[in-house]
């Protein structure tokens, strides 16, 4: 029996992609590249979507043993069905990340690190020019982090990932997948279109100057199913505060100041 390259699971709203050649580390081949690229489409109708790997590694870079093709160019684009994809990406790194791999973790929304993670951008050192990982990870760790990592080709782990800014928690290794997914379940319950616009909207303001996001974001606003009423916002602000109140174990009408008229500008 044929072993599937990526596996998808189904979480509620929630979508797993599982990258699925653990005997060398999930590098990426030909086959493995379109499968990514399927999968993500095949998902599009999920609130939002997990990306990992499966155990020891999150993903190797390329297969460059058995890669399928003649030339890169004619892998099937992995990591650009993960940057474009119209649904929330959550990444969560279980191992080493390197290369292609560490660009497929930055196509991803945000990451969600293993204990066990490291991330490393090996590209110069094997004499591959950089892909997207010189446009993205300055934009995720700054540029004097990413000059580092780039042109020394040295490995980050867990703990530095999260305090420069590359990954958002990091977890025990056993929880990673649970915690992606309950962050993507999280995203899963908002409205549909407003997380499409806002994710736009960050996309096209992230470098622009001031007055031009002001006003770039200004016209996503206005084409954003905003709930623009009182009585349409205080039909939700219960649930809000409940919701609230269980994340910080505490309950009781002291908390309703956090969401009274005023406060949401009422």
């Amino acid at each position: 029996m044929t072993r599937e390259e990526v596996v998808v699971e189904r979480r509620g709203d929630v979508a797993v992609i599982v990258l699925n050649r653990p005997e060398v580390r999930n590098a990426v081949n030909a086959a493995m590249a379109r499968a990514i690229v399927d999968a993500v489409v095949a998902c599009k109708d999920a609130g939002a979507i997990v990306l990992t790997g499966a155990d020891p590694a999150f993903c190797a870079g390329l297969d460059l043993r058995d890669l399928g093709v003649d030339d890169m160019g004619e892998l099937a684009p992995f990591v650009a069905a993960v940057d474009e994809s119209e649904v929330p990406v959550v990444a969560a790194v279980n191992g080493p990340a390197v290369t292609g791999g560490f660009e497929l973790a930055l196509a991803c929304d945000f990451i969600v690190a293993s204990e066990r993670a490291a991330f490393a951008d090996t590209h110069v050192r094997v004499g591959v020019y950089p892909g997207p990982v010189a446009v993205d990870l300055p934009r995720r760790v700054g540029i004097a982090m990413a000059r580092e990592m780039s042109l020394t080709g040295n490995f980050v782990d867990a703990a530095t990932a999260l305090r420069i800014g590359l990954a958002n928690h990091v977890v025990p290794h056993e929880q990673v997948v649970d915690v992606a997914v309950e962050l993507a379940t999280a995203i899963a319950e908002q409205d549909r279109e407003m997380v499409r616009l806002l994710r736009q909207d960050w996309t096209q303001t992230a470098d622009a100057p001031l007055a031009d996001a002001r006003r770039i974001h200004m016209e996503f606003a206005r084409h954003s199913p905003t709930t623009s009423s009182g009585a349409g916002i205080a039909q939700r602000r219960d649930a809000v505060l409940e919701r609230s109140r269980v994340q910080r174990g505490t309950s009781g009408p002291d908390d309703d100041f956090l969401l009274r008229g005023r406060e949401i500008g009422r």
